[in-house]
């Protein structure tokens, strides 16, 4: 099985039956066990020890993994204090007089989202802090905020050349210049850009579809939507969520150029290319949680001892969070160790032939779908990146820009999509959302923008010019958004004429 089909097998049956079943640990861990067993021949003892060693224990004591897991659990904590302090409560009621309609509250978030590029877990987590409150007073269901936190999150981390995804695409380019490549494919990157293009038309027009109409009807029937965990201090100010989040921004952008060695004369940029972006957020908000502790208590908002009782709520708050991480990690490696990349190596390798204008467009949906399945678009970009260098060197320059283009937006639109993926995870988190629901509410939107990409990647193939590609897109985009408004509008009010003959007969 190794080597094959069969080593995609285990997550996308974690993946259907947590959507089935809507239960994501037991659904994971069915996966791993899949995963353990093919890779042992079906003998449970090697199976154990492969899932355990190889694992659970590996992923647990990877430096990255724990990393992200320690930056969890410190941005828990932080949201815990400006919770106690007042901040979100205060922050909320500003946010109440100055944003008037829940087309604003989303637009805001939009906004925010656009505005925090540089790594997409601190995107996540940082927005749905900053405006849950927000979304809470304008009846935005969790749904819809999560959906709004993933989709600014990765697709657009994507298309910032001053990120630590840029940085890690730069780094699997080999003998070239990797990062005017990356330069050079933003135009291209057509998921990334139709998804902000088709977030603004749906906030904009107000069209909801799929199982996200439901909860978008449920919050405005709600009169409001009660933040967890949030207790309203008297003595919290707007400045006590502002600071910390000012502060955390700026430290974990020094703390990750830190790693990067800008401090030791390697330029800016260099530095954001050679991160490492786990390490970097943890000594960054590390930073900010020290300081932050330091500006409550001088403030004189909460005492010392109810500083402290922080760190356990923000480590409950995050528990969820770090479960399915750990779960989606194991999955991975199972994965891995099945020799997924390089079944889908050879898969694209062998389309390359005879396919040439079409290439981007296949290598869209093979990028999708192995980030889909695996949960990861960096792991996604390590294998096909290089493939499609090697395809293109010394050919189509043009060409080698699109398809690699095609890889990054396909990577983003599997990650978008996949309930294993981090970022997902990371969005439901931030949202308080349940998981799966958030997963469920964001597929159709995630699906409807890779539709039209996988289309404009063939146009782009042929065509080869971005200028006119990219227009065509986003005209696409419109267009559909407009027809799904007027078809949603057109069933919405038959649906309220019957209502009114029923209610006459």
């Amino acid at each position: 099985m190794i080597g094959t089909f069969w080593a995609l097998v285990p997550p996308i049956i974690a993946i259907l039956l947590a959507l089935l079943t809507k239960e994501v640990y037991s659904s994971l861990f069915i996966g791993i066990v899949m995963g353990g067993l093919f890779f042992a021949d079906f003998n449970p003892v090697k199976a154990m020890n492969h899932i355990i060693d190889d694992g659970f224990t590996a992923s647990l004591t990877s430096a990255g993994n724990v990393g992200i897991i320690i930056f969890l659990v410190i941005l828990g904590t932080i949201v815990a204090l400006m919770n106690k302090a007042g901040g979100s409560a205060a922050f909320g009621e500003w946010a109440q007089k100055h944003i008037k309609t829940r087309a604003g509250a989303q637009l805001a978030t939009i906004a925010l989202g656009m505005l925090i590029f540089i790594d997409d877990y601190f995107n996540c987590l940082t927005v749905g802090s900053v405006m849950s409150p927000v979304a809470s007073r304008h009846n935005v269901s969790r749904e819809k905020l999560a959906y709004l936190i993933d989709a600014t999150a990765a697709p657009v981390c994507i298309i910032a050349p001053v990120s630590s995804w840029a940085a890690a695409v730069t780094g699997f380019v080999k003998d070239e210049d990797g990062f005017s490549l990356f330069v050079r494919a933003i135009p291209y990157n057509y998921y990334a850009l139709l998804t902000i293009v088709f977030m603004l038309a749906v906030v904009l027009l107000k069209v909801d579809y799929g199982p996200m109409k439901k909860y978008e009807v449920m919050a405005m029937k709600a009169n409001e939507l009660a933040v967890k965990g949030e207790e309203r201090n008297t003595k919290g100010k707007v400045i006590d969520l502002v600071f910390p989040i000012v502060v955390l921004i700026g430290s974990c952008i020094v703390g990750m150029i830190y790693t990067g060695g800008f401090f030791d004369g390697v330029n800016f940029i260099d530095a954001f290319a050679d991160c490492d972006a786990s390490k970097g957020l943890v000594i960054g908000s590390m930073a900010a949680l020290i300081v932050t502790v330091i500006f409550y208590l001088c403030r004189r908002v909460i005492s010392f001892k109810s500083a402290m009782a922080c760190l356990p709520e923000g480590f409950k708050a995050m528990v969820p969070a770090i479960l399915i991480l750990t779960f989606a990690w194991t999955l991975k490696a199972m994965t891995d160790s099945l020799g997924a990349a390089e079944y889908v190596a050879d898969l694209v390798k062998g389309s390359a032939d005879g396919f040439a204008s079409f290439l981007p467009a296949i290598i869209f949906i093979i990028a999708a779908m192995l980030s889909f399945a695996t949960g990861t678009s960096w792991g996604t970009f390590g294998i096909l990146i290089p493939i499609v260098v090697d395809v293109f060197a010394g050919t189509d320059r043009t060409m080698m820009i699109i398809a690699i283009s095609a890889c990054m937006a396909g990577s983003v639109c599997g990650d978008h999509c996949s309930p294993i993926s981090d970022t997902t995870i990371m969005a439901s988190a931030g949202a308080k959302c349940v998981h799966v629901e958030h997963v469920a509410t964001q597929l159709p939107y995630a699906v409807t923008v890779a539709l039209i990409s996988f289309i404009m990647y063939i146009v782009a193939g042929f065509v080869k010019n971005w200028i006119i590609c990219l227009v065509i897109g986003v005209a696409v985009t419109l267009l559909t958004v407009g027809i799904l408004n007027y078809a949603f509008r057109n069933s919405k009010d038959s649906s309220a004429d019957d209502e009114k003959k029923d209610s006459v007969i």
